[in-house]
């Protein structure tokens, strides 16, 4: 009776074990990092997204490009807007990422990106997920900091495994059962937890804290924890100690001990979850930005997603574009325009009380901007 349905979900398995084996052998081959600081000039992509995402990428744009004013006059810095990233258009298409915009953006050097919308069920994957695959963008780098407690964290999501690379082509038997693949690679482990314990390195952070559930998954998750460890024996003066993700989500809203944590360093699924709940330990999702790193491109982008309800209720001008900035500062700090990035934190944190609310009784999202810009004229 399920002979057949057998027979298919072992061919597909092959299939999907073959591909794997195929990405880790290209991993390994990669070309050395792009050093930004060498380019003579610097294309960033600006994709507006789905619901709020437009607006608040406008906004960003316009504080954008009132601080890099002598950049983009001289062309160090160019600003390409790439349009069909929506969900009208990837559905029309069929595909999460359409060709011909996929080509657009590989023409840039790094992206600036709104949020976009994921279709529940069916076979389209999230645009978020295939630009992580395509692009090779390998580390979710997500900071939190809430200085008046004491909190600098900063975690390290590895951003092309676990349960999302395989998330839309999993085995399905109609009214019996279904099954999703998780993935961890050697190399894709090796090099986030390599970027985890640089970053501490160069940071002055002395402790970095692997998250996963090797205690249940015991093959993924195990061989996570194990590679982390042996990567940690590169850094002697660096402390690196264990955690199951469900006791962590705890921690992080325990005051007595959670502003001892620094870096963190765990697989994909696990690093959406808690970066999300850390998020609104800062303030809101609204308050988080988000860059997805690799060696050839970078994409930045709010933590939050489309706000389909602010839409549909005529609340998107008071959406808050304070993620989205946020990630434009952590852009401008990876294509080595430090100055610049200090301004624009500077900016944020002086206006972070007059942030919008999304509710019409407090701020736009184009007079939170503009006080922001403000700022950076004075400063």
């Amino acid at each position: 009776m399920y002979n057949e349905y057998i027979e298919t979900a072992c061919r597909q398995f092959r299939t999907l074990i073959e591909e794997q084996i195929a990405r880790t052998e290209n991993m390994e081959q990669s070309a050395p990092p792009k050093d930004f600081s060498s380019l003579d000039q610097i294309t960033v992509g600006v994709i507006g997204g789905d619901g709020i995402g437009p607006l608040i990428m406008e906004e960003t744009q316009r504080v954008l490009e009132t601080l890099l004013a002598d950049e983009l006059a001289t062309g160090r810095i160019a600003l390409k807007k790439v349009n069909g990233l929506t969900l009208e258009n990837r559905l029309s298409c069929g595909q999460a990422v359409p060709d011909d915009v996929l080509a657009e953006i590989k023409s840039c050097d790094v992206l600036l990106k709104g949020p976009t919308t994921t279709p529940k069920g069916g076979s389209l994957e999230s645009a978020n997920v295939t630009l992580r695959r395509e692009l090779d963008l390998y580390a979710n780098v997500r900071p939190i900091q809430i200085p008046e407690e004491g909190i600098d964290w900063i975690f390290y999501r590895e951003n092309t495994e676990g349960e999302y690379v395989l998330g839309s082509r999993g085995v399905e038997m109609p009214g019996r059962l279904a099954i999703d693949f998780k993935v961890t690679t050697e190399p894709g482990t090796r090099r986030i937890a390599r970027a985890a314990f640089e970053y501490a390195k160069v940071n002055g952070k002395d402790n970095v804290s692997i998250v996963t559930k090797a205690n249940i998954m015991k093959k993924t998750d195990g061989n996570f924890s194990r590679i982390c460890h042996e990567v940690a024996a590169d850094y002697p003066d660096i402390k690196a100690d264990n955690w199951y993700i469900d006791i962590m989500t705890a921690n992080l809203v325990n005051p007595a001990i959670r502003k001892n944590f620094q870096v963190f360093v765990l697989p994909n699924l696990y690093g959406d979850i808690i970066t999300d709940e850390a998020a609104e330990i800062q303030g809101g999702v609204g308050t988080a930005g988000s860059a997805n790193i690799g060696d050839q491109y970078a994409m930045f982008e709010a933590i939050h997603g489309s706000a389909p309800r602010m839409i549909e209720d005529g609340l998107g001008d008071y959406a808050n574009p304070s993620s989205l900035l946020k990630a434009a500062e952590m852009m401008l700090r990876h294509i080595a325009l430090t100055d610049k990035a200090d301004r624009l934190a500077a900016a944020l944190t002086a206006c972070a009380d007059q942030a919008p609310t999304g509710f019409a009784d407090g701020p736009t999202c184009r007079e939170f901007a503009d006080l922001v810009m403000g700022r950076l004229q004075a400063l």
